[in-house]
């Protein structure tokens, strides 16, 4: 198995590294692993967060496409069929 060693961490990164391993129980070790095994899920989140800001903004700018007919009529018609 590979191992990491890393020199001269920040001392705001150590200590809120260590504040969230007590507070899962977990040595140093063990929550740099289950936060590191964690940002895949990060990235992929925040692609979606992009995205659905992308989609929103579109929706805001370009017009909403017209309906030919009202959906009543399109209710009625498709009763009768």
């Amino acid at each position: 198995m590979a191992s990491l060693q890393i020199r001269d961490l920040p001392d705001d990164v150590y200590e809120a590294l260590a504040f969230r391993a007590q507070a899962e129980h977990r040595s140093l070790a063990q929550q740099a692993i289950v936060e590191l095994r964690r940002i895949p899920e990060l990235t992929a989140r925040e692609r979606r967060l992009e995205i659905l800001k992308k989609l929103k903004k579109r929706i805001e700018t370009e017009p909403s496409p017209t309906l030919s007919h009202a959906p009543e009529d399109l209710i009625r018609e498709d009763r009768k069929r």
